[in-house]
């Protein structure tokens, strides 16, 4: 399956968090109520879903990954502003971006 080549750069630029840094953040009990009790497990699924895209090549990514890549950009853009400048906000909210891989205090890439 072809990726929409504007869907894959919007979703790399509005996931700002490298792979490493949202599975660390899925681990943390803060991620979200949805948690686990296994660490690899913890946090949302649809955040899973997303590190799970950071690893993949633009020629491996499947329709469901093309969904949650779609939702990820649509949630980012309804919760912020278009320039993305990093902005500090209430910590639920916050939270949440970054279990989608979005972390409002950093730039974007």
């Amino acid at each position: 399956m072809a990726v929409d080549e504007d869907l894959w750069t919007e979703f790399h630029r509005v996931v700002n968090m490298t792979s490493r840094e949202l599975a660390d953040w899925l681990r943390t009990r803060e991620a979200g109520t949805d948690d686990e009790p296994l660490p690899d497990r913890a946090g949302p699924r649809k955040g899973h879903h997303v590190l799970a895209i950071l690893g993949k090549r633009k020629s491996d990514v499947d329709s469901d990954d093309e969904a949650v890549m779609r939702a990820v950009v649509d949630r980012v853009h309804a919760e912020r502003r278009d320039d993305l400048e990093p902005v500090a906000g209430e910590a639920h909210w916050r939270r949440r971006l970054m279990s989608l891989g979005h972390d409002p205090l950093k730039p974007v890439r």
